[in-house]
């Protein structure tokens, strides 16, 4: 898609949770400014205006990112995110309110609005920097693209069906839908010509998910699931009607676009895509990646710097491995250990329904664990599902969908039963802490329950954050209990370094010509991933590239902060504050986390 971070993150009790009224740094506003200036309250106001009044006109022009976060206002389209009169329309959007930012007072605002400030102006200028690139003209790859992205939406219930109207909104979004599968074969046709092509083996991997979105039966459709599941308080006649709408729609417009892709692709895009995967191969690539490395890392760190942190992770996590082999008493080397790890029946479910079910036990451990560690939790809950079959071969291990805002859909951990041999038991516990507790259903249902937080700050995110806070999270397992069986803790330590490797493998296939071999031979060499999904991890790092970065530059952020705080703080050092410190301002780039961070260290060593 052509904005990779589409973040689609209402309403915690504040006074419940201890949160109403507090600045940035925990204190509260009130009492630390009891009788601010009517300039400062004009300021803090115009602010607001202006962020709430952006948020509004960006939910209009996304409406799928409006959805996504439970506002339903315009659930009857859909946005042709790669079309050039959208693209025009999002590069106006953030220059007006760019501009309008400079009228903002600065040096008026209070604390917490100027971490909006500093937020939203940072947001603004990354997002126009991101036009330089033609990110439109490689609209589809295999991990995570439009046509499987608008199955889900009628599978999955992203797009709701509580009535009529919901129903008729999801027909409306049909048209869109097929307008946007047109530009992107246009799209795609001005790449070949400009240079901008995918790695065949990126198509290689649509064709068999594009395939799998046909049919002959449209009362068999994944489309058509919503049909099924219809609420009984439509009437018979709306019933008859939307079943003939649905089955017209899926047959005279989803599967034809579905089916219009797949030959483009197969046919005329497959033989001029090229050999090469790392983006250094396309026009502007070593600039572009740079700019995806800032994005997702929202740091300055050059690639080069970034390799280099990742051999030195692996090499100490590596260092941590071979303990846990020599603990259990295994007579052999490291590939020996993880060859045994593949074959050995003990450490794999036999049937699918197992390990969905193995996962649901883990929700309840680890939601009795985190009271230790946490002060303040989410109110939503959220469904262990299983991938779906159109998109689980080449769907990662596990992932997770945030719940709406108001409630009307939990969040879903989604649970990959494909291939069962590449789904380790010991791997389970810490895949569930990163995906869902204390992990990303934590972070992110907490973050849009903070009612006080704009908008665009309650449903933004960035990278290094969000998938830093799944990693820390991950290792929060060995003070909740978790990890007590030496093999567990291997899996959390092959977790880890899966996440040092991938900043190996990113920068080395974008930045240094690593093939995708070469990569697949150094993740299989370093951590006890299975085939398949190693084969399809290093694909989605050349489909996504620069993502993969978030996770471990962020976990060591959020690690040098807390070892920060316990030095400075010493016996007053509370852990379940400096969660909290960390949860309650939502997502933030790792610098400005930093210095919010350096600012509450300072207000408790006065306190």
């Amino acid at each position: 898609m052509s904005r990779h971070s589409i973040v689609k993150l209402a309403v915690l009790a504040l006074a419940a949770a201890g949160l109403a009224g507090c600045g940035s740094d925990g204190t509260n506003a009130v009492a630390t400014s009891a009788a601010p200036t009517a300039a400062v309250a004009t300021a803090d106001q115009q602010l607001n205006a202006l962020v709430e009044q952006y948020w509004d006109k960006y939910l209009e022009l996304n409406p799928l990112v409006a959805t996504l976060n439970g506002d339903y206002r315009f659930n009857g389209r859909m946005e042709n995110d790669i079309s050039p009169a959208y693209l025009a329309d999002s590069r106006a959007l953030e220059n007006e309110y760019l501009k309008k930012l400079g009228e903002i007072k600065v040096d008026q605002l209070s604390a917490q609005s100027r971490l909006t400030y500093d937020v939203f102006a940072r947001d603004r200028s990354v997002t126009m920097e991101g036009f330089t690139y033609q990110s439109e003209l490689l609209p589809i790859a295999q991990f995570g693209n439009r046509a499987t992205f608008f199955a889900q939406l009628s599978a999955a219930g992203l797009h709701p069906f509580r009535d009529v109207k919901d129903y008729d909104d999801w027909l409306s979004r049909v048209h869109d839908y097929v307008v946007w599968v047109d530009q992107a074969i246009t799209n795609m046709r001005a790449g070949v010509n400009k240079g901008f092509v995918q790695p065949r083996v990126l198509v290689e991997r649509v064709l068999p998910q594009l395939e799998a979105l046909g049919g002959s039966d449209p009362t068999q459709s994944v489309y058509y699931r919503s049909i099924a599941a219809m609420s009984a308080n439509i009437s018979a006649a709306e019933r008859a009607r939307l079943k003939e709408a649905f089955a017209k729609a899926i047959v005279e417009e989803i599967w034809p676009a579905n089916r219009r892709l797949l030959v483009y692709m197969r046919d005329e895009y497959l033989p001029k895509t090229r050999a090469s995967v790392g983006m250094n191969a396309l026009p502007m690539g070593d600039r572009w990646y740079s700019y995806l490395v800032r994005l997702y890392t929202t740091t300055d760190k050059s690639p080069d710097e970034i390799h280099r942190i990742g051999l030195a992770e692996v090499a100490r996590i590596r260092g941590e491995m071979e303990a846990v082999i020599r603990e259990v008493g295994f007579q052999g080397d490291f590939q020996a250990f993880l060859a045994m790890l593949r074959s050995d029946p003990r450490f794999y479910y036999s049937q699918p329904e197992e390990i969905v079910a193995g996962y649901r036990a883990l929700k309840d451990r680890a939601t009795l664990a985190a009271q230790q560690l946490f002060s303040v939790t989410p109110k939503a809950d959220f469904e262990v599902r299983a991938v779906e079959p159109f998109r689980e071969k080449s769907a990662s291990s596990a992932s997770y969908q945030q719940a709406t805002a108001d409630g009307s859909r939990p969040g879903i951990f989604y649970v990959n039963t494909y291939d069962l041999k590449s789904r380790p038991r010991y791997q389970m516990q810490s895949i569930f802490l990163h995906e869902a507790i204390p992990g990303h259903h934590f972070q992110l249902a907490i973050q849009q329950e903070v009612a006080a937080l704009p908008r665009f700050r309650r449903f933004g995110g960035y990278g290094a954050y969000v998938e830093g806070w799944g990693l820390y999270a991950e290792s929060l397992g060995y003070e909740m209990g978790f990890y007590t069986d030496p093999y567990d803790h291997f899996g959390a330590l092959s977790a880890e370094i899966w996440r040092a490797v991938r900043l190996v493998l990113d920068t080395g296939l974008h930045s240094k010509n690593w093939t995708r071999e070469q990569a697949i031979e150094y993740l299989t060499s370093n951590t006890a991933i299975g085939p398949m999904d190693a084969v399809a991890e290093v694909e989605r790092y050349i489909a996504i590239p620069g993502q993969a970065l978030s996770y471990k530059i962020g976990e060591l952020k959020f690690k040098e902060l807390r070892a920060r705080a316990h030095k400075a703080l010493g016996e007053r050092f509370d852990l379940k504050e400096f969660h909290r410190q960390v949860l309650i301002d939502g997502s933030l780039p790792l610098a400005v986390l930093d210095a919010k961070i350096d600012r509450w260290i300072a207000s408790q060593a006065k306190s």
